[in-house]
């Protein structure tokens, strides 16, 4: 056989490049700190348009300096731009994207608002786009639409996902498609992309960056309050090596981006030892005790391990960010005993954000492990005795010397930085879609509530289809639930299947990916549900191009916001006017919280937990109620005004509110 022979039909199989361990940076330290680790790549945002804006963020000026530096150093900077932008704002945020793409120089952007992804095409960027985890593309047919048509390199997919469901998502992606997954760091209860928590308490909405974590407060169940809602950290820990068999897994990325150099480093460092010597048990050891000196929370590998799923819910544990450190002795001369030698410059927390004593405080000078730590802290606060304290970061010698030696670096490179303003024209969609009258919308649980006018639609479940004729079927508009899960799909698909056969045309999806579910009909009436969080004209849009007939906006956007989007609509518009709307929905319940029962927030907020298929939706006990304003709505050119209800538990009382939700605040 001949040599040319033999190498076909043996040919040499490449090794695929291992995953990238990708960093957080929320600060200049921190990005540095990435670089002095090895991080393969640092995620960060600039002072706009990021998830994180609580992080100190970067100037263009700032992040085109350190990404010069990081690509001296053999690292990649992805960018994040992943907030949902307000109609105002496109011209903004193009400038910012054209500034990135002449200035900067990215090897990636995040974004989750599909609007961000016509941008990037309208000022030429032609590096790589990451669809944040922020979009929620949870299931396997979800990941090939977005394959097919949405314009991205790299999806990161959710938290919640087992190892199996990652193994059905990497199978599900397209040749040119691969994946990003969450290895270690802060866990949200709500499902990414579906909690309006923050927003519904305060106006300062998740999706936009500005989250104030309601739910790591205390809430009270029955006599006793508890911290019902907050998460141990991810850390995947040793468990990652499962992760190196699946070839479409290309990043492993570290959450973070309001922790400090400390965290960054260390962490790093862990994981680079984990993927790279994994199998060596030393390497192993030294890896986790790299992350146990990282100063995060207790971890838990959450529901990676399908037959070991964790609840990272735990009401008696510590799960304010940061080591536990001890806690406050003493009385009105509070001190701490620490469990660890704290050193000079350590920066502490006392207590939990939502506790009157609540401190940062930054250690004078070393103290010894057990020794004394007397607690001057601001404003004559005075902690409790049993206070938790947790150090949330240090500078250490070696860290800071390895720090200035980059910052040196950094500030060579930043001296000769020139970035001249953007001259980037908006180019809006086409005209206007032209509508025909409006109508009414009533989205129920279940059948047989007292009849309303208008539409009658229903949210898909077996239950529900129990209980109707294959008439009753035909006529009924069927909302899909926000999220699907990989174990989920060929129910919903199945269910699907009945209510078209039945002779079911009209459907609200909540998820652009949902419309993978409808590929090979054309004849369908499909519109975009509140869920798909729509809220500028590019991005309703893009559902235009992809067969949608017609769009429901995001019900967490202000009067301002609503009454310009149908101008430049490209889709008839629907409205949320009232109703039950969740404070978010998720994945897991702390086993001490009842379904169906009223709990209360510090402030006397109630709400409930309810489960609907594989996941818990939290529901406050008032509405949101716009309905006073639905001439102005009409007016604007809004054609399909929705009210959602949802059947109250015994026991629970609905309060009186005026429900305006952001309206008259706007979103922050």
């Amino acid at each position: 056989m001949r040599d040319e022979e033999k190498g076909r039909m043996n040919p040499k199989i490449e090794k695929p490049p291992p995953p990238a361990i990708l960093a957080p940076a929320g600060s200049r330290a921190s990005f540095l700190a990435a670089l002095a680790a090895g991080a393969d790549a640092v995620y960060c945002g600039l002072k706009q348009f990021s998830a994180r804006m609580e992080a100190h963020n970067f100037s263009i000026e700032e992040l085109a300096a350190l990404t010069g530096l990081a690509h001296e150093k053999g690292s990649r900077v992805y960018v994040a731009v992943n907030t949902l932008i307000k109609p105002g704002e496109l011209g903004e945020a193009g400038r910012l994207v054209d500034q990135l793409q002449r200035w900067v120089k990215p090897d990636a952007i995040i974004l989750q608002d599909l609007a961000m992804a016509a941008l990037v095409r309208q000022v030429g960027y032609t590096g790589q786009l990451n669809l944040s985890t922020l979009a929620t593309v949870s299931s396997p047919s979800a990941i090939r639409w977005v394959g097919a048509h949405v314009a991205v390199d790299r999806v990161v997919i959710p938290r919640e996902l087992s190892i199996d469901e990652i193994r059905a998502m990497a199978a599900a992606c397209p040749a040119h498609l691969d994946l990003e997954v969450f290895v270690h760091g802060a866990l949200c209860y709500g499902v990414s992309g579906r909690c309006y928590w923050s927003s519904f308490l305060g106006g300062k909405s998740g999706l936009r960056g500005r989250c104030v974590q309601p739910c790591r407060r205390q809430y009270a169940l029955k006599d006793a309050s508890r911290r019902l809602f907050s998460c141990q950290d991810l850390s995947l820990d040793v468990l990652v090596k499962v992760l190196m068999t699946i070839p479409k897994v290309k990043s492993w990325k570290i959450e973070g981006r309001k922790k400090g150099p400390h965290y960054v480093f260390y962490t790093v460092q862990a994981y680079r030892m984990l993927r790279d010597h994994g199998t060596d048990p030393q390497a192993k050891r030294a890896a986790l005790e790299l992350l146990d000196l990282a100063l995060g929370r207790r971890g838990t590998h959450y529901h990676f391990l399908p037959q070991r799923p964790q609840t990272p819910l735990s009401t008696d544990g510590n799960t304010a960010s940061g080591l536990f450190a001890g806690t406050v002795q003493g009385g009105q001369q509070p001190y701490l005993s620490p469990r660890l030698e704290l050193l000079g410059g350590d920066v502490l927390r006392i207590g939990y954000e939502d506790e009157p004593w609540h401190a940062v405080y930054k250690v004078g000078r070393a103290v010894p492990k057990k020794g004394r730590l007397h607690l001057k802290l601001p404003d004559a606060k005075t902690p409790r005795r049993g206070t938790p304290v947790f150090l949330i970061d240090r500078r250490e010698e070696t860290l800071n010397s390895l720090l200035d030696s980059f910052e040196a670096l950094f500030k060579e490179r930043f001296a000769a930085v020139t970035v001249s303003p953007s001259d980037f024209q908006l180019r809006l969609p086409g005209r206007p879609s032209e509508s025909e009258g409006e109508s009414e919308l009533h989205i129920r649980r279940y059948p047989g509530s007292k009849t309303r006018s208008g539409l009658p639609a229903l949210w898909l479940s077996a239950e529900v289809m129990t209980a109707l004729s294959a008439k009753d079927m035909a006529r009924c508009w069927w909302s899909l639930p926000p999220v699907i899960w990989p174990a989920g799909e060929s129910d919903m698909a199945a269910l699907l299947a009945a209510v078209i056969q039945a002779g079911s045309r009209n459907f609200i999806l909540n998820a652009p990916w949902q419309k993978a579910l409808f590929e090979d009909r054309a004849d369908f009436t499909l519109w975009a549900g509140p869920f798909c969080n729509l809220s500028n004209p590019m991005a309703i849009s893009a559902l235009a191009a992809a067969g949608f007939n017609g769009a429901i906006v995001s019900p967490e956007i202000g009067r301002e916001d609503y009454l310009q989007l149908p101008a430049n609509s490209p889709l008839p518009l629907g409205i949320v006017l009232s109703g039950s709307w969740p404070l978010c929905v998720s994945r897991i319940i702390s086993e001490e919280l009842p379904t169906e029962a009223s709990f209360r927030s510090p402030k006397g907020e109630e709400a409930w937990v309810r489960k609907y298929g594989d996941s818990y939706w939290i529901f406050p006990n008032w509405k949101l109620d716009i309905r006073s304003h639905k001439k102005e709505l009409q007016q604007a050119g809004y054609r399909m005004f929705v009210e959602i209800d949802e059947p109250v538990p015994q026991g629970v009382q609905l309060k009186i509110r005026p429900g305006l939700w952001n309206w008259d605040l706007g979103l922050y």
